[in-house]
């Protein structure tokens, strides 16, 4: 019997079957809508850096045919034929894709699914629709990747872009005309079933062969080390002191707002970069450019009532004229000049062409961008799939380049730009929402009876720049004392030099009745003065 997968489910493929000769199906289609369906061989890095092992519509089959296109059967869009113990060493990842060729969006596409058949016998299928997308133009189905042993994965990871797009993620060079496609007036030398409703046995061997064991699981042609994972901490969080302050980049003040303020309110003007003069004043008389119009109050954050205006009057109502300008004007975009800006308490822009360096943030966090800007699947080959293979619960990341700026939020949540300046702070996965890729960062694990999951999962950021947390609800900030303890849930972030220590306890819940009590697991706090711990107004 089939398993059915969900996105993000994995498993080695020797537990689905015992054969490597496999044939993988996919089947997608929407109205209008013309697919081309693909799959790259990456290295080790996660890159194409043999382009004989992009397999597509006009290069059919890898050079030892361990990676085969078969067309459509079966009642599937396309077909493939996967020989795991034929796959060459320096191939760590077999990635298959489907991208749109013409218009259209991914969400438009109907339900679809990746499925692999061993032996004439559906052994595994991940079944997805076209609701699970918006404006994505690619979309990558389900990996091979090798990691001590072959495994299978369902990713359903839609991609911002078409098929030019993902080869340059996967390191690929799109040529300026592409030969022509070599005609086939023949379907490939591999045969298809003889029944037309059933897939292709491709894991049966030949009958002379049928008493021999099946081909060693995982074992390529040679050799080859596992992927490099991150290092997983078992033991208490225990980090060095931070380090002073360095200048602050990107043209920014070296004061540091506090945690939670809004940059540019209650806080100095920022000084011009080096080398630049500072803003004239304007003449006698006339405002300054982005002020308020003369006689009305300056903008309120979304949700907040302006200062001086009575309770009752609606926000949207100016306290001086009228008209579809003046209602609108306290919600305009706020441009600071600085690389991160918050608009208001749920939403952040970023400005890309400030700092000449990515970011990445959570998929699916942006909301708007402006100007070329381009969205790239952050996956597996940086830092080990960082949170992924650590917790089993994969952060999924999105690399945003280019020459523009782009607005960030995540249901509502308080957004809290924290800018480091040669300092560290640890900050719970759940609470990361976008960072500087120039800051270093590492998974760190708290391990504890009564934890959920077994243990909390933190990331440590160190360096220059600036990481984005997000909170439900407004934080608040304790300094660190040998009598400071937070609850596991409630937490949100720390000094990196902080001591953290679990401290477990039964108490009764207010609403527990006789004989019933829940459990809860404390953080324990310990460091020098100067160290803080963050704790959000919000329990799960």
């Amino acid at each position: 019997m089939a398993r059915e997968f969900q996105r993000g489910h994995k498993a080695k493929v020797s537990d689905l079957t015992s054969g490597t000769d496999l044939y993988v199906g996919v089947q997608i289609a929407g109205p209008g809508l013309t697919f081309d369906i693909s799959c790259f061989g990456l290295d080790a890095d996660e890159q194409l850096s043999d382009d004989r092992y992009f397999i597509f519509f006009n290069q059919p089959k890898s050079p030892e045919e361990s990676i085969q296109l078969l067309g459509a059967q079966a009642g599937d869009t396309e077909s493939f034929r996967v020989t795991l113990d034929r796959i060459p060493a320096n191939i760590h990842k077999l990635s298959f894709t489907a991208t749109l060729d013409g218009a259209g969006q991914m969400s438009q596409a109907g339900p679809g699914y990746i499925r692999i058949v061993a032996g004439g016998e559906e052994v595994v299928k991940y079944a997805f629709t076209g609701s699970e997308f918006t404006t994505e133009r690619a979309v990558m189905l389900g990996d091979f990747y090798l990691k001590d042993v072959w495994r299978f994965a369902a990713v359903g990871q839609g991609f911002d872009g078409g098929l030019d797009a993902l080869l340059k993620n996967f390191g690929g060079e799109v040529a300026e005309e592409a030969p022509a496609a070599p005609s086939q007036d023949a379907p490939p030398a591999f045969a298809p079933p003889s029944q037309a409703s059933a897939p292709p046995a491709f894991g049966a061997p030949a009958a002379p062969q049928a008493s021999q064991p099946a081909p060693a699981f995982g074992a390529p042609a040679a050799p080859a080390p596992a992927p490099q994972q991150p290092p997983v901490h078992a033991a208490p969080t225990i980090a060095a002191p931070m380090a002073p302050q360095a200048p602050a980049p990107y043209g920014q003040p070296p004061q540091q707002p506090q945690f939670g303020q809004i940059p540019g309110q209650g806080a100095p003007p920022a000084a011009p970069p080096y080398g630049q003069q500072p803003p004239a004043a304007p003449p006698y008389g006339q405002q300054p450019p982005g002020a308020p119009p003369y006689g009305q109050q300056p903008p309120a954050p979304f949700g907040q009532q302006p200062p001086g205006l009575p309770h009752g009057v609606p926000q949207g109502v100016p306290a001086a004229g009228a008209g579809l300008q003046a209602a609108l004007q306290p919600y305009k975009e706020a441009a600071t000049g600085q690389r991160w800006t918050s608009q208001n308490q749920q939403l952040m822009r970023v400005d890309l062409t400030m700092g000449g360096m990515p970011v990445l943030a959570r998929q699916g966090s942006m909301v708007m961008y402006q100007g070329k800007v381009d969205f790239g699947y952050k996956g597996a080959g940086f830092a080990g799939r960082m949170v992924g293979n650590a917790t089993g619960q994969e952060m999924q990341l999105m690399r945003c380049t280019g020459r523009g700026q782009v607005f960030l939020a995540e249901e509502g949540a308080h957004l809290h730009p924290i800018e480091l300046q040669g300092d560290g702070i640890c900050v719970s996965a759940e609470n990361v929402l976008a960072f500087d890729e120039s800051l270093q960062y590492e998974v760190r694990r708290i391990e504890g009876h009564g934890i959920p999951g077994g243990a909390l999962f933190t990331m440590q950021f160190q360096g220059t720049g600036t990481v984005v947390v997000k909170t439900h609800g407004v934080p608040v900030v304790l300094p660190v004392t040998p009598t400071t303890f937070a609850d596991c849930n409630a937490v949100v972030a720390w000094s990196s030099a902080s001591q953290v220590i679990i401290s477990s306890q039964v108490r009764l819940r207010r609403n527990a009745y006789p004989g019933h009590s829940g459990e809860t697991v404390n953080l324990q706090f310990r460091g020098a003065p100067g160290n803080f711990v963050v704790v959000q107004p919000y329990e799960v």
